[in-house]
């Protein structure tokens, strides 16, 4: 094939093909001019189906690398030999390109996803998304080549990106990476796992064979009809795989005893002397309701039509027709013909007459958690000024050039407010949905930690923070919000828990009282006279209620003291969402003047569907009286009961 650089030496004569170009271009499903569109916020390109439509789709990964180094594998560019054949069998065929992470959205109503070569790793969220839409139904095609073919010198090769690790970085995928390329958004949310072979009974071997042409076909009787009209495959410097597990991966396609090893080898190069033990060249699987297929090397793909510059470098491309050599067009047409058709059974051993295959012999070295770098990596230095994580660095011509922008780093919109507690308190829910902001409109990912757990604990759910008093003391709380593509920011705030050694003095449990409106009106409690507006006295059995009434407000309302206590340590009271309701907040406000002006004890805390009692320092040493305000989605309720002053 024609590998990283010029490390490979693979001549050949190759065709022009004139017309089947014009046909190619003649076929894209969008204008001219953006059929020659350079970057991932360009439209798509597209090819419609040639003659009669099968009413099937196929979608070619370009999101991880696809034409990064030497590669190409577009389907205007050198992937366009298989893109149009298939276009001739009817299929619709449709380029995915974008910066975002694959998501399961993006693959639905494909029948098949082809990954030419991933060269950036996929993300858990990515992987999970892959293996959802194989087991819904849909199909993979994995096309790989042999180790250290890393096309955007970033350490990782389409091998370790299918396996889901890096040989010798299991402990940190980022190994060897500086503070930068490790905090990129590429390598956000990316994780060792053998994920290839524990999902798909497959794994990619990191050999590295030569020249070698695969004859050792498995029968079309034993291979789903997928060898049907093949005889020879070739490969030109790529890898084989391991069969894991024979009730999910079957091998197809297998190299004649060999030793001859790329040029370029690393270690050993041939494992296990070729042959079956050497592992399949060609192998498919069963996963859920889909399938997958899977190849060790990308030239029987390639075709002699590269249409992007080197990102690296900006020089050009030199790709081979590796689409007409040997029977590697018919095995690869007759691939996605049986990953198209959607078949019931989830293993290969309900397959009757099928002959399963024996696990696949592993060299130790092939341990994925101890596994070591035969030589440091990447194996040649970047060019000065290229970034494989910044399209801002890529040159002129090349796939993503000129596409870049500058992150802008999240903002503290809304500072979170220090927050006081009682020992003994309950947990307490605070909103963060609007502490952070971003220029750029990306999704923030917030996780948080307590200074101090012995004083106060916190986890995360969403864009919503559960604060647990423990102990007496103080602890700093970080919120960092994430943008995922590099920029951080934090927002800290303090948890003070005092000591509850205090004695209440004032109770109101709202078991008197009668009020059936919203409208506002005072009303006489067993504690005194009560303001009550856009709230009443709830009775219903949807109020939550610690007996058989409790106050039930509206957003936006409050309720109020009418009347002061001599001092207050704290207040302690209960809250929930009334009902099913949700979207609302509420806040406690202390009036030190009779009520003419009011000041914030807290800010807006989010309720749970539990009535949930918390307790609130206040430490006012002269009168003072309470209001409990409610904000948010108009017309969604709270309940409040067993209000207490504490001293």
């Amino acid at each position: 094939m024609k590998k990283m650089t010029d490390k490979k030496n693979w001549k050949r004569k190759v065709g022009v093909h004139l017309l089947a170009c014009t046909l190619f271009v003649g076929s894209i499903g969008i204008p001219g001019s953006a059929a020659f569109a350079e970057g991932p916020s360009d439209p798509a390109p597209v090819l419609q189906p040639v003659g009669a439509a099968n009413g099937k789709k196929v979608l070619f990964d370009n999101t991880h690398g696809q034409t990064a180094g030497a590669a190409d594998w577009v389907i205007d560019g050198a992937f366009s030999d298989y893109a149009q054949a298939l276009a001739n069998q009817g299929y619709y065929v449709k380029e995915l390109r974008k910066t975002a992470p694959i998501t399961l959205s993006d693959l639905t109503g494909y029948d098949v996803f082809i990954i030419g070569e991933a060269n950036i790793p996929y993300k858990t969220s990515e992987q999970a998304a892959l293996l959802q839409y194989a087991q819904n139904g849909g199909s993979i095609f994995f096309i790989a080549d042999h180790y250290n073919a890393d096309r955007n010198k970033n350490r990782w090769d389409s091998s370790e990106v299918f396996n889901g690790y890096r040989r010798g970085a299991w402990s940190n995928p980022a190994q060897g990476m500086g503070t930068e390329e490790a905090g990129s958004a590429a390598m956000q949310d990316v994780v060792s796992s053998d994920w290839l072979g524990t999902n798909f009974g497959v794994r990619f071997r990191y050999n590295a064979i030569g020249d070698v042409t695969a004859n050792n076909i498995v029968a079309p009787s034993q291979a789903f009809g997928i060898t049907q009209g093949v005889s020879t495959v070739a490969m030109h410097a790529g890898s084989t795989l391991a069969i894991m597990d024979p009730q999910k991966a079957k091998g197809i396609v297998y190299l004649p005893a060999t030793s001859t090893k790329w040029s370029s080898a690393v270690d050993q190069g041939v494992y296990e002397g070729g042959g079956v033990n050497e592992g399949p060249y060609v192998a498919v699987s069963k996963v859920g309701l889909g399938k997958a297929a899977f190849i060790g090397d990308s030239s029987p793909v390639e075709d002699a039509t590269p249409k992007y510059k080197r990102e690296e470098t900006g020089a050009s491309k030199t790709t081979y027709a590796g689409f007409t050599e040997q029977n590697d067009g018919t095995l690869l047409v007759n691939i996605a013909n049986w990953l198209s058709v959607q078949e019931s059974y989830t293993s290969l051993g309900a397959v009757s007459g099928l002959t399963l295959d024996q696990p696949t012999s592993l060299l130790a070295m092939e341990n994925p958690a101890t596994s070591t770098e035969p030589q440091a990596e990447p194996w040649a230095a970047p060019a000065a000024g290229y970034k494989w994580w910044d399209r801002c660095t890529f040159k002129t011509g090349s796939y993503g050039a000129g596409s870049c922008f500058t992150n802008s780093a999240p903002t503290v919109a809304n500072p979170i407010t220090d927050r006081t507690f009682m020992q003994g308190s309950s947990a307490i829910i605070i909103d963060a949905a609007s502490t952070f902001s971003d220029a750029n409109g990306d999704a923030l990912t917030l996780s948080a930690a307590s200074s101090n757990s012995g004083v106060a604990t916190v986890s995360v759910s969403g864009k919503q923070l559960t604060v647990t008093p423990i102990g007496v003391g103080t602890a700093s709380i970080t919120v960092t919000a994430n943008d995922g593509n590099g920029g951080t920011v934090n927002d800290v705030f303090t948890v003070t828990v005092s000591s509850s050694t205090s004695v209440t003095s004032l109770s109101e449990y709202f078991e008197s009282g009668t009020k059936g409106a919203y409208a506002a009106a005072n009303v006489t409690l067993s504690s005194g006279s009560w303001m009550f507006n856009n709230a009443l006295i709830g009775n219903l059995s949807t109020d939550k209620k610690s007996g058989t009434q409790s106050a039930r407000i509206n957003a936006a309302g409050y309720i109020q003291m009418n009347f002061d206590v001599a001092a207050a340590q704290a207040i302690k009271l209960s809250v929930a969402n009334f009902n099913n309701d949700s979207g609302t907040t509420w806040k406690l406000q202390k009036s030190t003047n009779a009520g003419t002006t009011w000041t914030d004890v807290t800010a807006a805390v989010a309720a749970t569907s539990v009535l949930t009692e918390q307790t609130i320092a206040v430490n006012e040493a002269g009168p003072v009286r309470f209001k409990i305000v409610v904000a948010g989605t108009s017309g969604k309720r709270i309940n409040v009961d067993d209000f207490a002053v504490l001293n």
